[in-house]
């Protein structure tokens, strides 16, 4: 079976099958001419076949077809010799007279030389066929040797230079994966990424990612481009028979070079799935720290060299290295995100107003951590059925577990510097916040506007101060869109604490107000205002209905481009008519 498989890897390799070759053909043209016989082949032995990419004289139908089945080849006796076969009357003979090429090719009289490559593998023979008995003369079969010994070389040549093209893939692979491996996003997009590695000679059939989960090994798959292998076996158990559970256990690498190691090695269950899935080799490499195995199949027998196989385990690193670090980053912000959300509560129910809120995540996951909303009421006043209410929205400087942190806290301070003060001014707050900053080195700082809504005739009545932070939009009922101008510095550590101002102006009912952090209206390639342009037309268009419906419509808005940061929005609405 070794032999075999050596056989059809350097067939594979020197690019010959049943199909003419120019100097294949030559080859066998030569031997017509120097031998003086009426057929000649280049005969090369594929596992189930014999095949003629150099033929002349032979005739139909086996000239169109240019292979026959072994029962009808002379080669394979070469081929299992790995000597010169010289048959004066194949009729006479028992090695022959048997097979049906006697018969039905009139192959009375056979000489065939071995053909091999630069390891000695016999790969088939140079073959002179006459239709009647024959004796060779010593020149001739010196001719036909000598013929041999030149095609063999034209063989070792073009294997060589195949083996070539398939170390600059593989440097090639190596390269890009260096690359490539280091940019991934997230564990599907590593795959996505390792797929597109691999490109000619070297392309394997599959490549899959199994990452450890328990008992199980399960597999990492792309949404949008799930191939059946991995429909048909999403998991596998770590102590089934299967290649990819040898190298997970034994943390070691595992080649499968055929069917018939796989049948040998490994569990029926195995052998079935590979069948099913049209796999016959495959190569698995355990990960680092046993977080799972990434395998490469083929769909043929598979003979690895050490080049190939030194550049694929050295991709497995890259892989360990992108694995350990995306894993690191999910942990990371998803305690991020967790913390986030905690902080995103649900808004009051105050009558006289109708509240909406969106939190949109950026569609890089690294952009978390800093966008926070509020709302809560204040303890009863005057008017029991409408009390005050407070708004915040803010932003922290950074996307990462601190900038997390520090949105909490900022979004407590807030809260207990409005509710410690008598007049629960809005500046006075962010004054307080600022000593906070200055005092305990939170960080680079974050912006904010702080609100407070007091109930006021049919409408209420928006005290604000804005620390740095993008103006609010206030729509009134007849559709017109102002922006809420005017601001301070931002929160920032050790600015000391800045002189902090309020402005005040009506809601009447009907009208609607929008809070909204800079991932809304902020782009790369644009400028802030064009954004908050955008988003005063949103608001005019839709702000005369719910404040679910405007959210929805500024959500489209923002989805229709890649969100390079993380969005935070409240909106609010005076019902028409409240009392």
């Amino acid at each position: 079976m070794t032999g075999e498989l050596n056989r059809s890897e350097a067939l594979l390799r020197a690019g010959l099958t049943a199909s003419a070759d120019h100097g294949m053909d030559r080859f066998a043209r030569l031997v017509a001419r120097f031998v003086r016989v009426p057929v000649a082949l280049v005969s090369l032995l594929e596992t189930d076949r014999q095949v003629f990419p150099g033929m002349a004289g032979l005739k139909e139908p086996w000239a169109g077809r240019r292979e026959t089945p072994l029962n009808r080849s002379f080669c394979q006796l070469v081929v299992d010799s790995g000597a010169p076969l010289v048959v004066p009357d194949t009729r006479q003979d028992p090695r022959t007279r048997g097979s049906l090429a006697v018969s039905d090719l009139q192959v009375i009289a056979y000489a065939g030389m071995p053909l091999t490559d630069a390891d000695g593998h016999v790969l088939g023979a140079l073959c002179a066929i006459d239709h009647r008995p024959r004796d060779w003369s010593e020149t001739q079969l010196q001719d036909l040797s000598d013929l041999a010994a030149a095609c063999s070389v034209e063989l070792q040549l073009r294997i060589a230079g195949e083996q070539i093209c398939r170390d600059r893939d593989h440097a090639g692979v190596l390269l890009r994966a260096s690359v490539e491996l280091g940019r991934s996003r997230d564990l599907t997009d590593l795959v996505r990424r390792l797929r597109h590695l691999f490109d000619g000679a070297t392309r394997p059939f599959y490549v899959g990612l199994l990452l450890a989960d328990g008992p199980l090994l399960r597999r990492v798959v792309e949404p949008d481009t799930v191939q059946p292998v991995e429909s048909a076996l999403p998991t596998i158990e770590l102590d089934a028979r299967f290649p990819s559970a040898r190298a997970m256990r034994e943390q070691r690498t595992v080649l499968v070079r055929d069917r018939a190691e796989l049948a040998a090695g490994y569990g029926p269950d195995a052998v079935t799935w590979y069948e099913e899935m049209g796999l016959r080799s495959a190569f698995c490499v355990p990960l680092a720290g046993r977080r799972g195995v990434l395998t490469w199949a083929w769909s043929g027998p598979h003979r690895m060299g050490v080049t190939e196989e030194a550049v694929l385990t050295a991709v497995a690193g890259y892989v360990s290295q992108a694995v350990e670090r995306t894993l690191f980053v999910e942990n990371r912000l998803g305690v991020a995100q967790q913390l986030q959300s905690a902080m995103l509560t649900e808004l009051p129910d105050v009558p006289g107003l109708e509240m909406s809120h969106r939190y949109l995540p950026a569609a890089d996951q690294d952009m978390v951590g800093g966008d926070w909303y509020d709302a809560y009421p204040l303890p009863p006043g005057g008017d029991e059925r409408r009390p005050c209410l407070m708004l915040s929205i803010g932003d922290v400087i950074g996307h990462d577990m601190h900038a997390a942190v520090v949105m909490g806290q900022v979004r407590s301070m807030l809260r207990q510097a409005t509710l410690g003060h008598a007049a629960r001014s809005p500046a006075v707050a962010l004054r307080d916040v600022d000593a906070a900053f200055d005092a305990l080195g939170l960080g680079p700082g974050a912006t904010a506007v702080h609100a407070r809504l007091d109930p006021h005739g049919d409408g209420w009545l928006l005290t604000w101060s804005n620390a740095g932070h993008p103006p609010p939009l206030l729509r009134t009922p007849d559709g017109r869109v102002t922006r809420l101008e005017g601001h301070d510095l931002l929160l920032l550590d050790g600015s000391g604490t800045p002189d902090r101002h309020e402005s005040v102006c009506g809601i009447p009912p009907g009208g609607a107000l929008l809070l909204y952090t800079d991932g809304l209206v902020e782009r790369p390639d644009g400028d802030i205002d064009t954004g908050i342009d955008r988003a005063a037309s949103v608001l005019a268009a839709h702000g005369g209905g719910s404040p679910d419906e405007l959210l929805e419509a500024l959500a489209g808005a923002v989805g229709s481009v890649p969100q390079h940061d993380d969005v935070a929005v409240l909106a609010l609405r005076v019902t028409p008519h409240a009392r």
